[in-house]
């Protein structure tokens, strides 16, 4: 990333307030936890919280995982606490879960690591009494802090100073902890799209250098971090400062990068248009998928005429298709991937705020997925120029329109036609006939050409 970029990004991508360090007062630690500390303190072990608890109170939140670290060895945990019951989930890496108060805790011990072979995972672990060591090896400096349960804070590379600058700085040399994890390099984006940090120069031009690692890493923790980052106040920013890193992550992405949108509807290129979407719709994880995806398909349908505009014909069709084999490859779960498609399907095709249409395309979508695409060609919409945007009234009475026929109770599925199949063998339908007089009988009332009443809905299938 060139200088320019990166000031360009320092001063204008992060839109909501800086995040003050909180120094006064102490976290209010959980009985059970607190009960766990106390112990391991009382066998003469050092034990502290570490990680996210620890940074979100620092950031003014209120902390909901509690992670534990200690010097006691894992056979030392599991022997001091087994009575309450534990499970060695990890202990090659040195993590005990303790069920204290029912609840599950877990204590990691101490460690260092070395060798990341898989860019992943250490090759070995080893565990160490020394709390700075396994400090050392964290990702970031905001993460990298311990308070023990008195209030005594080891911040020994200065990450609450960081969390009140707003800023996310790797641990140590930054070209060392990328290429220890990869992962790390879409950790530092999401958290810059959560919590509206921004990264620190160093780190970002290491994980700039380094983002073809991502290529090794499974294609289930790239979606687990893409979705994490997508969630965030901030994506739209990040998206559009670290598009190469996104690149690496999700080569799919990498065609809409340099597609132009010559045309009266647009003042952006395909990949700031899609920005400015991901950031204008609600922070679900499938509006925002769609919203990340629904062009996909641009680059390929791109046709520009005589006059130099450009046409995007059939663009949602080939977007859906085209998000969907990303999706499958990226481990999405099918549900996922089946709503997600069908809003880019739908995306393109924005009905008139009319009863008729509206009462359709409820029937066709279901109520989720019915405000699900509004809610992203609201988003498209926004994204556009505004010059020739449909606008937001238009899309408000979509919405209306769509709450006033839920609460009259509109008939949208063959359930709630006011005839059912013993009502057609009763008129001699019988096999595939009857299932189809049914979808008709629903064509026309969805259409608003029949009433929904038992009486008018035979009366037209006996004049048929």
């Amino acid at each position: 990333m060139d200088a320019l970029k990166m000031q360009e990004y320092l001063t204008s991508a992060r839109p909501f307030a800086m995040i003050k360090s909180k120094e006064a007062g102490k976290m209010k630690i959980p009985e059970n936890i607190k009960h766990v500390l106390a112990r391991l303190s009382g066998a003469g072990y050092e034990a502290c919280l570490v990680g996210g608890c620890v940074r979100d109170y620092y950031m003014g939140r209120l902390p909901h995982d509690f992670d534990l670290a200690t010097s006691a060895p894992p056979e030392a945990v599991a022997a001091l606490f087994k009575e309450m019951g534990v499970v060695e989930t990890g202990l090659r890496h040195g993590t005990v879960t303790v069920l204290a108060g029912g609840e599950p805790v877990e204590v990691t011990t101490f460690r260092r690591e070395c060798g990341y072979s898989d860019f992943r995972r250490p090759d070995a672990v080893f565990f160490t009494p020394s709390l700075s060591e396994d400090l050392a090896r964290r990702d970031f400096t905001m993460n990298a802090i311990a308070l023990s349960a008195n209030g005594e804070v080891q911040d020994p590379f200065g990450g609450r100073a960081d969390i009140a600058a707003g800023l996310i700085r790797c641990v140590g040399d930054p070209e060392r902890r990328f290429s220890e994890d990869a992962l790390r390099i879409l950790r530092a984006l999401r958290f810059a799209a959560v919590l509206g940090f921004y990264i620190e120069p160093e780190t970002a031009e290491a994980l700039y250098r380094h983002r073809e690692l991502l290529r090794k890493i499974a294609p289930e923790r790239i979606f687990s971090e893409l979705c994490g980052l997508l969630s965030g106040r901030a994506a739209g920013s990040v998206l559009l400062t670290y598009r190469e890193v996104l690149g690496a992550a999700v080569p799919e992405l990498a065609v809409l990068f340099s597609c132009p949108q010559n045309t009266p509807y647009h003042c952006f290129d395909v990949w700031e248009h899609t920005c400015r979407v991901v950031d204008e719709t609600p922070p679900v994880r499938s509006l925002r998928l769609a919203a990340l995806l629904h062009d996909l398909g641009k680059p390929a349908a791109r046709k520009t005429d005589a006059q130099g505009i450009d046409h995007f014909k059939g663009h949602a069709d080939l977007s859906a298709r085209l998000a969907g084999e990303t999706l499958f490859r990226l481990r999405a779960d099918r549900a996922l991937q089946r709503a997600v498609c069908t809003l880019i399907l739908e995306h393109d095709h924005v009905a008139a705020p009319e009863r008729v249409q509206v009462h359709r395309l409820l029937a066709t979508l279901g109520e989720a997925l019915f405000f699900d695409l509004i809610a992203l060609q609201r988003a498209d919409d926004r994204g556009k120029n505004p010059k020739n945007r449909r606008g937001e009234a238009w899309f408000d009475r979509l919405e209306a329109l769509g709450h006033t026929l839920l609460e009259e109770g509109a008939c949208l599925t063959l359930k709630d036609l006011a005839v059912s199949g013993e009502d057609l063998l009763a008129l001699g339908f019988r096999g595939p006939a009857l299932g189809q007089a049914l979808r008709m009988l629903l064509a026309q009332v969805t259409a608003e050409v029949l009433p929904n009443e038992k009486k008018a809905l035979i009366n037209y299938l006996k004049n048929k």
